[in-house]
């Protein structure tokens, strides 16, 4: 009977062994079907495109966005997330690229009735009393169709495009070729981490067509917004969610990139921008759980209730990150530049070396003078990221990858309040949010939580040293101990003493050598130079020129201090 592989399908005894070389077929390849000919078509693909696109001749930002459109999912993705990323390209690139929002030609409807059939092994008829045939929206990785069910719920279907998981496999598993090759040939860690990005990429591509992880995103959220009455989210149907298929509630709402139908319809556009910002906060700040994407098309306004939809893509937080977090945009709020700078030395922790601090702190002033001083309504929040994380990368701290979900989250929220709602203050509302929930009661709670963290960690950090003090006496006991020391500041009186020594040595060389060539002299050894003798004669100038040198040396090195 043949043995099965680690994905369900049928496979040989040499697929389940492991040798001394690895596996025969990577599990990456394995399991989304990847092959070298693939590889090649696909490879074939993108450069046709960009040789339509001539890229050889430059691109300007137009075309670069229509390029990415063209190219599929991945690059579109990957166009959304450069949007964010200005110290990877170009602002007037990123504006334009900021404008990809992944639309796409409509799916075959026969296509979304197979695709359905397979999920769910059995006729739609069974489930599904009625499929639109129009899709209310078609993008690069999805398709959602108006349905009821048999029971007569109003729901929607969210549909992956057959094959896309896998296209975007493959267009990874180039870039990760691509990166591999670009980080041998250049050193790019010092200026992006190519082969960090490739990876960020694949998590999020990874997520987002995990429609069960969207599910379940969705009934998470749900129970968040059960505690606002202003805020909604659509209700999954988890035993028909599947991880190709997303059933939900169907949300017949305005979406916050059309505000004059909103304001026809009543509402106040402030308002509503005001309460967005400050439950993005809670979400953020006092939850942990956030979206990730907030884009227009993402957020729709209900029977008065803002709505969330597309949970593809979540950031999480946890208690530390969410504290350090919450006082640095109390700090840029504030215009606070030391606290700024407490906040981002507790995100390095122990990974900054402490003969950098000063380093550092000299870039945050820089930072902050430049930021700092700006009105809270001028504040460039993508600006402001890209110089903190630039500056950061300088001194070699690692910030969380959360860090990077939430800016990206708060940059894509202010480009939609600059272009829809500009009214409203973004920074100002969350350190509002922020100062509003300092109550004694919660200060109480976090502070309790804190100390149980910390204490947590000092308990561990004394039995660790109380260990290693007892290896080192018994180390001290056996003679065994040795003690390396240095003395801060220790560097310039050594070299001084140093140039001392040295130059004592060379004048007892001088000395020597013409005391020396003096007795070689009245000895009137021969030959004879001068009236010198020659071993006398070459004596006299060796030490000349080294007592020329030692007199030149201590002129210009005492002139050199002078002007310092």
């Amino acid at each position: 009977m043949p043995s099965r592989s680690p994905y369900g399908a049928p496979g040989n005894d040499e697929d389940d062994t492991i040798g001394l070389f690895g596996r025969r077929k990577d599990s990456f390849a394995q399991r989304y079907h990847l092959t070298r000919r693939g590889k090649v078509k696909r490879l074939g693909q993108i450069a046709a495109i960009a040789r339509q696109f001539d890229v050889m001749h430059g691109l300007t930002p137009v075309r670069l966005r229509l390029m990415m459109e063209a190219l599929g999912p991945t690059f579109v993705k990957v166009g959304q997330m450069l949007s964010m990323r200005s110290e990877i390209l170009p602002q007037p690139f990123c504006d334009e690229l900021a404008k990809l929002r992944a639309d796409a030609d409509p799916m075959p409807y026969l296509t979304v009735l197979e695709t359905l059939t397979r999920e769910y092994g059995r006729p739609v008829e069974e489930i599904f009393d009625h499929i639109d045939t129009t899709p209310l929206g078609s993008a690069s990785l999805a398709q959602v169709h108006r349905a009821t069910l048999v029971g007569g719920k109003d729901v929607a279907v969210k549909v992956q495009r057959p094959g896309v998981r896998e296209t975007m496999a493959q267009d990874v598993s180039i870039m990760r070729s691509i990166a591999k090759m670009a980080t041998r040939v250049v050193a790019s860690a010092q200026v992006v981490d190519l082969r960090g990005v490739v990876e960020e990429l694949w998590d999020t591509f990874e997520s987002e067509t995990d429609f069960l992880l969207e599910a379940k995103n969705l009934s998470e959220f749900n129970r968040f917004c059960a505690g606002y009455r202003y805020m909604d989210c659509p209700r999954p149907y988890m035993d028909l969610c599947s991880e190709h298929v997303v059933v939900m509630d169907y949300v017949q709402g305005i979406a916050l990139s059309h505000p004059a139908q909103l304001t026809d319809a009543g509402y106040d556009l402030k308002e509503i921008g005001t309460k967005l910002v400050d439950n993005f906060a809670a979400q953020m700040l006092d939850e942990g759980f956030f979206h990730a994407d907030p884009h227009p098309g993402n957020i729709l306004v209900s029977g008065g209730n803002i709505v969330l939809i597309d949970l593809g893509m979540i950031g999480r937080l946890n208690q530390k990150t969410r504290g350090v977090l919450r006082d640095m945009i109390f700090a840029v709020a504030a215009q606070d530049s030391p606290a700024l700078a407490d906040g981002l030395l507790r995100f390095a922790g122990t990974q900054a070396d402490p003969e950098d601090y000063a380093a550092l702190l000299s870039d945050l002033d820089v930072i902050v003078k430049e930021f700092g001083t700006v009105d809270l309504s001028e504040l460039n929040i993508a600006e402001f990221l890209t110089a903190l994380t630039q500056m950061a990368q300088r001194h070699g701290i690692e910030l969380p990858s959360s860090i990077t979900t939430v800016g990206r989250a708060l940059v894509t929220l202010e480009g939609m309040l600059d272009e829809f709602i500009p009214d409203v203050n973004m920074i100002q509302i969350i350190s509002n949010h922020i100062a509003a929930n300092k109550t004694l009661a919660n200060a109480g709670k976090d502070e309790l939580k804190t100390l149980g963290l910390e204490g947590h960690q000092a308990l561990h950090g004394v039995l660790g040293t109380l260990a290693e003090s007892k290896v080192a006496m018994h180390m001290l006991t056996r003679g065994q101990l040795r003690v390396n020391m240095q003395l801060v500041g220790s560097q310039e009186p050594f070299a001084m003493l140093s140039d001392m020594v040295n130059r004592l040595t060379m004048a007892l060389i001088v000395v020597g050598l013409f005391v020396g060539s003096s007795i070689v002299y009245f000895a009137g050894m021969k030959p004879i130079v001068f009236g010198i003798p020659v071993v006398g004669f070459m004596g006299y100038v060796v030490a000349f020129i080294l007592s020329a040198w030692i007199v030149f040396d201590i002129y210009f090195k005492g002139r050199r201090k002078k002007k310092r």
